[in-house]
């Protein structure tokens, strides 16, 4: 089949010196569906930003259904049919599914927009390609994978022949993950051709027909999906066997920690967004918080580690009531935190490592004083630091900006487990980072339950949740409705009914439970 995509000989140099593409060679078939995996930092998304007209190559040829193109802004991607879904959807929540579909596109009726028109435009389009979509509700009244149908028939109406899609499973249960690779199935029948961006290797062997895998800035080769194993490919990606199931030992549960009863919480808008959640979590196990994003799992973890206040109920850490804490108070009680957002919450970009590492205790010894701070010391500690939990940079002084995503993370992770905690929160802490990675926040998560530690595992993803957590609780709409006090024989596919809604336990005998 024609090639709908060929870059060859791909160089990205940035004015800082870093290379992030080394003469990468990417060829899609029209009509596949092709999958591009490697770690973070290995050039994935330089790739695909300079297919999208987002960063300009230093060298290198582009071809588009077999003819040479420069591709010099998105405006221009979108003209050669290229269109591209994000990881972090790119709607207006409080306009409609019509009013974000047709935004720039806008249909007239005079000096006004003919509204019934853009309806007629989305539904035509949702029937075209089998995407169905409520033309006139709110963005913000829709669930996670309406949400993605939505940014799908946006790169469609423009006229997206090739369809860029980063990490689309992220937030998606495996109900909706099943519906969207139906859907994409229909697509190349339709024509498209697809890029299928994941760190998810199960998925990217479900879905697509070959895959690309990049490693440092190179291919490491293209190969038929069904010839390659996960295995394989994580070797391949990471230049080392990697396990890809983490082995857990029996948990050794000791005192309750955290005790968390009643609590409640209504936004300002009037929306209850928690009601009524009640749990509890002791030392040396790992408590999996499932569900589907937006379902209050972001409200219960900033109420927990004091960035939100304003909620009701009863938070106790080793018996002490700390509602109403703010997030201070709450660390200095050996809270720790793995933020959801590590740009935004979890690093101070421009800082370097040594001075992300120390941020929470560079007045107490060994570190400093209430005189004066030790350098020396922050730096010998940051280079252990460094070594111990793989953080590939130049040393100490290098700014956490200069780090790819997997590394941040580990940045975040030392940070956080060096701190001495009782309790850590860890919302999402594998989100956005390879496998590699991903197996070695993993294992320091099943350590540190090992040594005593009591853990909140707050995860969209539920082999995570699967795979770590000790009992597991399910968040849908802000209420707890499902709890498994013994993680054993338990599938994706269960967990994702109550995600859902369709199933949930007993209310009065969740809370009894629980709380036991």
């Amino acid at each position: 089949m024609a090639l709908a995509v060929e870059m060859q000989n791909i160089v990205k140099v940035y004015p800082n010196g870093v290379v992030a593409n080394k003469g990468v060679d990417f060829r899609v078939e029209g009509g596949e569906i092709h999958a591009l995996v490697g770690e973070n930092g290995a050039g994935k998304t330089t790739l695909m930003k300079i297919l999208f007209g987002m960063e300009q190559p230093t060298a290198g040829r582009i071809r588009i259904f077999e003819k040479d193109v420069r591709i010099h802004s998105p405006h221009d991607a979108i003209a050669l049919g290229i269109g591209m879904v994000h990881q972090h959807f790119m709607l207006v929540p409080s306009l409609t599914v019509a009013e974000n579909v047709i935004l720039g596109i806008e249909p007239r009726r005079g000096l006004g927009i003919d509204r019934e028109a853009a309806v007629r435009m989305v539904e035509e389009t949702s029937k075209k390609f089998g995407l169905p979509v409520p033309a006139n509700e709110k963005v913000m009244d829709l669930p996670v994978g309406i949400k993605q149908r939505v940014e799908i028939i946006k790169a469609l109406i423009r006229g997206a022949k090739i369809l860029i899609l980063d990490e689309p499973t992220a937030v998606l249960t495996p109900q909706e993950t099943e519906e969207l690779f139906e859907a994409l199935k229909n697509l190349t029948k339709k024509g498209v051709t697809i890029i299928f961006i994941s760190h998810k290797l199960k998925e990217v062997k479900a879905i697509s027909q070959r895959l690309t895998i990049l490693r440092d800035g190179k291919s490491m080769g293209t190969f038929v999906t069904d010839e390659i194993s996960e295995e394989e490919i994580s070797k391949r990606m990471v230049g080392r066997e990697v396990e890809l199931v983490i082995e857990r030992s029996q948990a050794k549960p000791g005192k309750v920690v955290l005790q968390v009863e009643n609590l409640g919480y209504v936004r300002d808008d009037g929306v209850r967004v928690l009601n009524d959640v009640s749990f509890s979590l002791r030392s040396g196990e790992i408590l999996g918080v499932a569900g589907v994003e937006g379902n209050g799992q972001r409200e219960l973890v900033e109420i927990l580690t004091g960035l939100r206040d304003g909620a009701t109920g009863s938070v106790k850490l080793n018996g002490e009531e700390i509602l109403g804490l703010d997030a201070y108070g709450i660390r200095r009680r050996s809270v720790s935190h793995i933020p959801e957002d590590r740009v935004e919450f979890g690093v101070a970009l421009k800082a370097s490592i040594w001075e992300n590492l120390v941020s929470d205790r560079y007045w107490r010894q060994p570190f400093g004083n209430a005189v004066r701070i030790f350098p020396k010391t922050m730096r010998n500690f940051t280079k252990r630091a460094i070594e111990e939990f793989g953080i590939k940079a130049d040393g100490p002084d290098t700014p956490v900006m200069m780090l790819s995503g997997g590394n941040m993370q580990k940045v975040v992770v030392a940070r956080e487990f060096s701190s001495q905690a009782k309790l850590l929160i860890a919302d999402q802490p594998t989100r956005g980072i390879d496998v590699g990675s991903t197996e070695f926040v993993r294992k320091k998560l099943i350590e540190a339950r090992d040594e005593g530690l009591a853990i909140l595992l707050v995860s969209a993803d539920l082999q995570e949740i699967l795979q770590l957590s000790d009992r597991i609780v399910v968040m849908y709409k802000g209420e707890i409705v499902g709890y498994f006090p013994q993680n054993v024989g338990l599938t994706e596919e269960e967990l994702g009914y109550y995600m859902l809604g369709v199933k949930r336990h007993e209310p009065s005998r969740l809370k009894e439970s629980m709380l036991s």
